[in-house]
């Protein structure tokens, strides 16, 4: 048995760089003699287990683990852990890494600036061999309202207001970033909804969250900016949006355009109609696909400082799901 208590990696589904064996060769590589054990494995006693690396796991995998300290998401949505009714009772802890972050903000500035730009409209236009430019807005014209101010809001509303945009952060509890008018609670909802022209949502998925992106909210949403319609930027959870919702609503002009990376079934499904929609721009929820490296490093850091009396960074609470 390893003197230090053994990591065990339950990692579900991944291809080539997220791929089970590659993130096993990766904590072999920073976890110095600690024992690294990826499941399904044999050849070990279940006792000897006191963290767990965790991505998709099987609801009632972590319950067989009796001497667990800590369990690591290599992602940054735990909404997947906590809905298992027989997580153990130890600190949960997400992935935040400037890799994470950094790759967030570059996808919101990235589809901010791309429906600003009337990107949509210039690349039909390339298409169909139209030389037919339109009027085009300065960035101070627009609103752009951040669902969200946690690290990777706060981030992304920062460098979107560099860029020149106006900018408004929406959070369930009071926020402060410099230049970004912070509104906050179920009382200035509206009010927010009501001055943006781009939604941005970054929101972590919970019960009090699932389904906000719906008719309702999009309804609210500035009716008079230079875009013509408002637009939803999702990069946040699947279980966010209501996606009925979404195409009636690009159907109908109460919104204009999506930009969508994440969804309620993954992979999205060949006959869904967010593929052909001419208004909506679809990622593989891979807005911010983190290097793997820099998470195992991570994970690896937060055990050590652990062990020597150190406190661990962004526990999650669970009564509040991030």
């Amino acid at each position: 048995m390893s003197i230090k208590g053994a990591l065990a990696l339950l990692i579900h589904g991944g291809t080539d760089n997220w791929s089970p064996q590659r993130w096993k060769g990766r904590f072999e590589d920073v976890c110095g003699d600690r024992r690294v054990i990826l499941l399904p494995a044999g050849g070990f006693e279940p006792a000897e287990v006191h963290y767990a690396a965790v991505w998709k796991p099987v609801p009632g995998e972590l319950a067989g683990f009796p001497n667990l300290k800590v369990i690591f998401n290599l992602g940054a949505g735990v909404d997947a852990v906590i809905a298992d009714p027989t997580l153990p009772e130890v600190p949960l802890v997400r992935v935040a890494v400037d890799d994470l972050t950094g790759r967030m903000t570059e996808y919101v500035v990235l589809h901010v600036l791309m429906h600003h730009r009337q990107e949509l409209y210039l690349r039909q236009s390339q298409r169909e061999k139209r030389w037919a430019p339109k009027f085009q807005w300065p960035a101070s014209a627009i609103s752009v309202g951040i669902m969200g101010l946690g690290t990777l809001g706060t981030e992304a509303a920062q460098v979107v207001r560099r860029i020149g945009f106006q900018v408004l952060g929406w959070s369930r509890t009071p926020r402060q970033v410099d230049g970004v008018t912070c509104l906050h609670g179920s009382r200035q909802f509206d009010s927010f909804l009501a001055r943006t022209d781009i939604l941005v949502c970054l929101l972590p998925l919970t019960p009090e969250t699932r389904g906000t992106l719906n008719r309702d909210v999009f309804a609210k949403l500035n009716r008079n900016s230079p875009l013509g319609a408002p637009v939803l930027i999702n990069a946040g959870r699947g279980g966010l949006q209501n996606e009925a919702d979404i195409l009636a609503c690009l159907d109908d002009g109460t919104l204009g355009a999506v930009s969508l990376d994440v969804f309620g079934k993954e992979p999205l499904p060949a006959d869904s109609r967010f593929w052909t929609h001419p208004n909506v721009v679809l990622t593989p929820h891979n807005a911010a696909d983190t290097d793997p490296d820099a998470i195992s490093r991570y994970v690896a850091e937060q055990i050590a400082g652990f062990e020597a009396g150190v406190g661990l960074e962004n526990v999650v609470d669970r009564s509040r799901g991030y």
